[in-house]
């Protein structure tokens, strides 16, 4: 296996991994403030379901703008790739 491979599989990895992180935090911490309300407050047991839903409204937020960033990097390194650099313009 080539250096070039294996650093390409341990990037991929980490995309992974920062993706599955970037989708589970805010659902978590969603459903643990609710918790607070319910454990402190006394709101309800109805609360989790809106904080559910919340959840997943900002686990896609948060995974599409990771999407967009990863994008726009991606498109970055292909104009990089695409420029040559030559001194003389003969066309």
């Amino acid at each position: 296996m080539k250096r070039e491979d294996f650093n390409n599989i341990l990037k991929s990895m980490a995309l992974l991994s920062q993706l599955g992180l970037s989708i589970i935090m805010p659902m978590l911490i969603c459903i643990a403030l609710c918790w607070y309300l319910n454990a402190q407050k006394g709101v309800g047991m109805w609360i989790y379901i809106v904080g559910f839903f919340f959840g997943i409204g900002a686990s896609f937020m948060t995974a599409y703008k990771f999407y967009l960033s990863e994008i726009q990097k991606e498109k970055k390194e292909n104009k990089k790739k695409k420029k040559r650099v030559s001194f003389n313009k003969h066309t």
